[in-house]
């Protein structure tokens, strides 16, 4: 039973005849409620209030209960407290009197911003650790996989996004110099007339010039202490403009560069590629292969590296709950021998990992480089012909070594013929060892075992945990801006999934899609 307070009543006799004749015997909401323990949660957020300081806190286990219905059922804040209104179900779920008044939507958002990405990690983390006490959860094999967020914005043209970058470093400026201030946007609406029936890229060049302009200003100012600190909060703007500044003028200086701002509304998000081309984020998961609970997530900027991001997943689980993990399934993206090694390594995560391995590039009848024997020392190459080179150096990717045979070597040679189509006009063969040459061969041997391809069949349930997250409860797009908010929306949603996957699990009768009972 929850405490009473301002904004929380307790069911009476009456309610309860209510809700027995309007809330059905297997009525989703009754699974929950029977299944999972919201109470034990209290003990993650009781931190975040004060008992001597301000109004009396609303119920917090009721706002979180209230954040489930909302991305079990996809509603929006206004549209969660409105239902609750005259839902039965959703009366009943949150243990609450039909007389009993309701919190202000506008709580909803202070509660997220009050529990922040510390606390909802722990709300989910605790989750997990039901599940875990219930013996669903084990520690045979992690499911890995990530797919895209589309970030909640208007994606800006390039010029639009200088001049907004231009307008809000003056806005920055002014409370420290408004008479500059005032002549740079005079100089904007000059640049913005002139160029109206310009090219695009010229007009970009314009405004990108303005904006170099100031920031070389601003930079000056403050070396010869022209512009100082006053306060600690105009002074914080004023750098983090300024910061903002040189990413987009370094964004313009390479426009192809993979990691470009997209927008100023949302800072973090980035241009990536996930099946298609787009501006947001990747939600990394990894899923226990036995239960399909989801044990750990990640989001990072569309441009992130998802591979190594196995490691901040794995970590992360371990150190909540002091398990061990035993292995880890994912795709080709984790097929990198430096992660392999890392990954597998008995004093690191000693994970068994089972990744497809990496494609090699064909001999074409030629002598592959398995032909080719180094020294013992590793600083030689011997050829198939008895030929020893010791020219060699780094390749391009610093994963291994070139060694290159000297193109008279390779014209006086038999065995031309075999080792290349056509030989060179400056130099003879050329050969790539690799670093990790142990870690591919382990997992090319791995992948002819049957285990190998029973767990890659197993693999396919992590593609559809993610698609049950963005089809199901909307983690297609984001619905606030900045990645830590993405992240709650990630916990919050992860933590409805997971529910789910108990409710089922202990109940062993299917989860049907429950729709908003009427009132």
């Amino acid at each position: 039973m929850l405490p009473e307070s301002a904004e929380y009543v307790a069911p009476d006799f009456l309610d309860h005849l209510i809700f027995n004749a309007t809330v059905a015997e297997d009525h989703y909401l009754r699974q929950v409620r029977a299944a999972i323990d919201f109470e034990r949660f209290r003990a993650d957020m009781v931190s975040c209030y004060s008992a001597k300081l301000g109004r009396p806190a609303t119920e917090p286990v009721l706002l979180l209960k209230l954040e489930f219905l909302q991305y079990q059922y996809d509603l929006g804040d206004q549209s969660v407290v409105e239902q609750t209104r005259y839902n039965m179900a959703f009366r009943y779920f949150l243990d609450l009197s039909l007389k009993s008044p309701l919190p202000h939507h506008t709580l909803l958002t202070k509660f997220r911003k009050r529990l922040g990405v510390e606390k909802h990690q722990q709300i989910f983390e605790d989750m997990v650790a039901q599940a875990r006490g219930y013996g669903l959860v084990k520690d045979r094999l992690r499911l890995k996989d990530a797919t895209h967020v589309i970030a909640n914005i208007a994606i800006p043209s390039a010029v639009r996004l200088v001049a907004e970058t231009r307008q809000q470093l003056l806005d920055a400026l002014r409370p420290y110099q408004s008479e500059r201030v005032t002549v740079e946007e005079e100089r904007a609406a000059s640049i913005h007339k002139a160029t109206a029936d310009l090219s695009g890229k010229e007009r970009l060049l314009q405004r990108v010039t303005h904006l170099r302009d100031i920031v070389t200003w601003i930079e000056e100012s403050v070396a010869v202490g022209s512009l100082a600190p006053s306060t600690e909060s105009a002074w914080q703007a004023l750098q983090e403009a300024l910061q903002i500044a040189h990413k987009i003028l370094a964004d313009r200086e390479d426009p192809k560069s993979k990691d470009r701002l997209v927008t100023l509304q949302d800072p973090d998000a980035r241009w990536g590629e996930h099946h298609v081309h787009y501006a947001g984020y990747l939600l990394d998961v990894a899923e226990d292969a036995d239960s399909g609970i989801i044990t750990a997530l990640n989001v990072l900027p569309a441009n992130g590296d998802e591979a190594r991001d196995a490691t901040t997943l794995i970590e992360q689980e371990e150190r909540a709950h002091g398990n061990d993990v035993h292995a880890l399934s994912m795709d080709g993206a984790g097929s990198k021998g430096e992660l392999l090694r890392e990954w597998s390594d008995p004093q690191g995560l000693n994970l068994d990992v089972i990744v497809p391995p990496r494609p090699r590039s064909a001999a074409n009848g030629y002598f592959g480089v398995e032909r080719f024997t180094p020294t013992p020392d590793g600083e030689a190459m011997i050829c198939p012909a008895g030929h020893t080179s010791n020219q060699r150096s780094r390749n391009r990717h610093n994963t291994g070594w070139m060694f290159r045979f000297t193109r008279g070597v390779c014209a006086a040679c038999p065995l031309l013929g075999q080792c290349m189509a056509k030989l060179h006009q400056a130099v003879g063969r050329q050969v790539s060892t690799n670093d990790y040459e142990a870690e591919y061969q382990a997992i090319e041997a791995k992948a002819k075992t049957p285990a190998y391809q029973e767990i890659r069949r197993q693999h396919r349930r992590i593609e559809r945990k993610l698609g049950e997250l963005v089809r199901w409860h909307g983690l297609r797009r984001a619905r606030y801006r900045g990645r830590t908010r993405v992240l709650i929306q990630s916990l919050l949603t992860a933590l409805v999934v997971n529910i789910k996957c108990v409710v089922r699990s202990l109940t062993a009768l299917p989860v049907r899609a429950e729709g908003l009972a009427s009132p």
